[in-house]
């Protein structure tokens, strides 16, 4: 039903780094860059897998105000790969990757505060890749 979603971030640049190796393992990237003309000169990108669909926009987040996004995994290895890779980049630990089963049986999942304090999420439905 979401066609794309945006966040505000404080620093346009250390943001993309932490999206950009955050993002790597789940196949996404900057797809985008809005030329600085029509945003009155602040800076806007598009990430995604085929064309853009989270956008993040230079500025000053609401206070007190932090998202929870969710992004789709294809494999419980790519919700680790993200998990680890947006820890590495500076994000904060909010639940390390494993079974959600109060969700349902195949909820597998890991949450990460990004350096706005946004909650983001890798998520797979499957049950590829389980544990043994």
């Amino acid at each position: 039903m979401i066609d794309h979603m945006g966040i505000t971030v404080a620093d346009f640049d250390r943001a993309k780094a932490f999206y950009d190796a955050a993002f790597a393992p789940l196949g996404a990237s900057l797809l985008y860059m809005v030329p600085t003309e029509y945003t009155g000169g602040v800076k806007v990108g598009g990430y995604g897998r085929e064309r853009p669909v989270y956008w993040l926009h230079e500025g000053t987040p609401p206070a007190g105000y932090h998202q929870h996004i969710a992004f789709t995994a294809n494999s419980r290895a790519e919700v680790d790969a993200f998990y680890k890779a947006a820890i590495a980049a500076g994000g904060r630990d909010n639940g390390p990757p494993g079974l959600r089963p109060h969700y349902h049986p195949n909820y597998y999942g890991a949450f990460v505060f990004d350096l706005d304090g946004n909650n983001i999420e890798a998520v797979c439905h499957s049950a590829e890749g389980s544990p043994e």
